[in-house]
């Protein structure tokens, strides 16, 4: 199994579907919120001056970026099913850095862990299952007949 195989590899189901899609969904408007200042966000810059003021995150509008981006591509490419492994891996790392710092000290929302938690179990189920049938991954690593 060369490496491609390896991490496009994704059983034929449509179990991961639904949490595929709503997961990249989230991912994408959140990283919109924090790139772009879309959905009442902040943009780059407002997220950046959260980031290190409120969170001790350095340089602020770096880890704004950081962040921002991994949620905005990792959503895209959980959405269409691209190296799910990959993106889910990637957004299970923003997840826990989330639940590090800004989610700190709390379980419940508005302050608490308990939806980024969710958000990073999830990620890792589609890191650890892949994308499912139905997807880019499933189109690239499908056995031809």
């Amino acid at each position: 199994m060369n490496i491609k195989s390896t991490i496009l590899s994704t059983r034929n189901t449509l179990a991961f579907i639904p949490l595929r899609l709503g997961v990249g969904a989230v991912m994408f408007a959140h990283g919109s919120q924090k790139l772009f200042g879309m959905f009442g966000g902040y943009g780059l810059r407002g997220t950046g001056n959260f980031f290190a003021e409120q969170l001790g995150l350095q340089p602020g509008i770096l880890m704004a970026a950081l962040a921002g981006g991994t949620e905005f591509i990792g959503g895209i490419l959980l959405i269409i099913g691209f190296a799910t492994r990959i993106a889910g891996l990637a957004l299970v790392g923003t997840m826990a850095v989330a639940i590090a710092t800004a989610h700190a000290g709390a379980f419940f929302l508005p302050e608490g862990m308990e939806y980024a938690l969710t958000l990073l179990l999830a990620s890792l189920t589609l890191a650890i299952g892949g994308a499912g049938s139905l997807s880019v991954d499933r189109i690239l690593t499908a056995k031809k007949v």
